[in-house]
């Protein structure tokens, strides 16, 4: 079993699997899917609980002026509190759990080195569900997509099992402690009502006042109240699941009704035929070059650009085909299923073919208008599709596909924390100045709306480009922001601007962008 593990259950009738899913209720909407039944939990401890409070209050103080280290600290704390949980339940760590942990912890590195928008929010969730399947600890196909998102409907029950353990707490002098506390709290609450009505009366009293308090941003408390209640219900979550995870493994997938064999293989082979001739096709379009793309009437960028999303849905389409077949494919015989992995082997072959033109077709429409962050994006989840396929071609030929479930989302998950880590708005900036130094052209579009990631491959363009390309940069940069929440790369965004200073005012900037080719309606030449 992979991921953490639990005893078995004692309460299992004698002779039977503690571990086997019970028959679904005949009022059940969903007949070939069953629920697993959750482990029973292990009480809160302490420490869990506690670390649970202080990841609240660091996600409170920190996460409010924006993300960078902060979230990776946060992380670190709330990862310690699901450990403490785990240990007091008696579960071990497995392989697989470390796995998970460490590339949860990489992607959540990704704020603290990049400022780019959409690969922190990516790298964030990421980390997230994968922090749900280490603790889960699932290996099948139920197992390991329904603890993905496990931690949504943990929070509120992680929040009543923390209640329920402070209940259980037998603290000494409790007695004496808890009306302290309360006492603490009401005098707080008279201090401030009172206070604030005698600095408002009196400005002497206000200015003393304003000396015994710490300076505070009422307007930022519903903001960090939010941030605490956010952080303090996800550390409890992973705890929650640590303590005794509900076992997705357990869930029953009823496999689909056989069909007919020439039912079911007719419509594949008419496919494989089509996929074969489309493959003929760009076999004869490689050899022959620029000609044949020629003869077709288009351009290259024309010819790329006509095609590649249409690929791309193609490949999309055959995993479903492929998984929708393989759940109805004939398999009673030994014949059966030695023609469903040929079939949908070919296929998943064939489709590499269909990627690689994909890949092509926009390799051709880069080198041509240059690179943007959605034709980046499309990139890497075609080249994560056909790392998919491999993985399905390699699960035919062997004999156990136990492996493929974790195998596909550790694919996923790798190639979301390379293309995080990677600086994606670094790479676009960088193919566009290197591809302006070779030819001269270069669509600004492509670059201006970048975050501080590409400032240092922007910062080579000539004059009239360079500024054009950074002044929206750095009118975005704030300087205020405090180390915790200031990644890497905006840190060296704002030493390369101080070193090379754009001294335009706004106004101007509009003339060096006229001068670079951006007109009133909004058009951006290309030089």
């Amino acid at each position: 079993m992979s991921g953490l593990s639990t005893p078995a259950s004692v309460d299992a009738p004698p002779g039977t699997d503690p571990y086997r899913a019970p028959a679904a209720p005949a009022w059940q909407p969903i007949a070939w899917l069953r629920p697993s039944e959750p482990e029973r939990k292990a009480a809160a401890a302490p420490r869990a609980l506690a670390a649970a409070v202080i990841t609240g209050l660091l996600a409170a103080w920190l996460l409010a002026d924006g993300v960078g280290v902060n979230l990776l600290l946060c992380g670190v704390v709330a990862a310690v509190g699901a450990g403490i949980a785990a240990r007091s339940a008696g579960r071990r760590v497995r392989v697989w759990t470390v796995l998970w942990s460490v590339l949860a912890l990489a992607l959540l590195a990704v704020p603290a080195l990049s400022e780019a928008g959409w690969p922190v929010a990516l790298s964030t969730l990421c980390a997230l569900a994968l922090a749900s399947l280490a603790l889960h600890g699932g290996r099948r196909w139920a197992g390991v997509l329904l603890a993905l998102p496990g931690i949504l409907w943990q929070l509120a029950p992680g929040l009543l099992w923390a209640r329920d353990g402070l209940r259980g707490l037998s603290l000494p002098g409790r007695g004496k402690v808890v009306p302290v506390l309360k006492a603490v709290v009401v005098a707080a609450v008279l201090l401030t009502v009172f206070g604030w009505l005698f600095a408002s009366a009196d400005a002497a009293m206000a200015d003393v006042l304003s000396g015994l308090t710490p300076s505070l941003d009422l307007s930022e408390l519903p903001l960090r109240f939010a941030l605490f209640v956010l952080g303090l219900l996800t550390a409890l979550g992973f705890a929650h699941i640590a303590a005794g995870p509900r076992r997705w493994d357990r869930t029953a997938v009823r496999p689909g009704r056989e069909r007919g064999r020439l039912e079911w293989a007719l419509p594949l082979v008419a496919l494989n035929l089509m996929f074969g001739a489309f493959a003929l096709i760009q076999a004869v379009v490689v050899l022959g070059g620029r000609d044949s793309i020629t003869n077709t009437g288009m351009s290259r960028s024309e010819y790329a650009r006509q095609g590649f999303w249409q690929l791309t849905a193609v490949t999309v389409l055959t995993l479903v085909v492929v998984a929708v077949a393989k759940r109805w494919a004939p398999r009673g015989t030994a014949a059966d299923r030695r023609l469903a992995r040929i079939l949908l082997g070919v296929l998943c072959l064939l489709t590499l073919v269909v990627v690689a033109s994909a890949l092509g077709r926009m390799w051709f429409y880069v080198d041509a208008s240059g690179l943007t962050r959605l034709r980046l994006w499309v990139l890497v989840v075609e080249v994560w599709l056909g790392a998919v396929f491999l993985l399905l071609i390699v699960a035919g030929l062997t004999r156990s596909v136990a492996w493929l479930p974790r195998a596909v989302v550790l694919s996923g998950m790798v190639t979301a924390a390379v293309y995080g880590l990677m600086g994606p708005d670094a790479i676009i900036a960088e193919q566009n100045v290197a591809r302006f130094e070779r030819t001269q052209q270069i669509d600004l579009r492509n670059v201006r709306d970048l975050s501080p990631d590409a400032v240092p491959a922007l910062d080579r363009l000539p004059g009239d480009q360079r500024t054009c390309a950074l002044e929206l940069i750095r009118a975005g940069l704030d300087d205020s922001s405090p180390w915790y929440a200031t990644s890497l790369a905006e840190a060296r965004a704002r030493e390369i601007l101080a070193e090379r200073p754009l001294s335009q005012s706004l106004s101007a900037e509009q003339s060096a962008c006229d001068r670079a080719g951006l007109r009133g309606d909004g058009y951006i030449g290309r030089y």
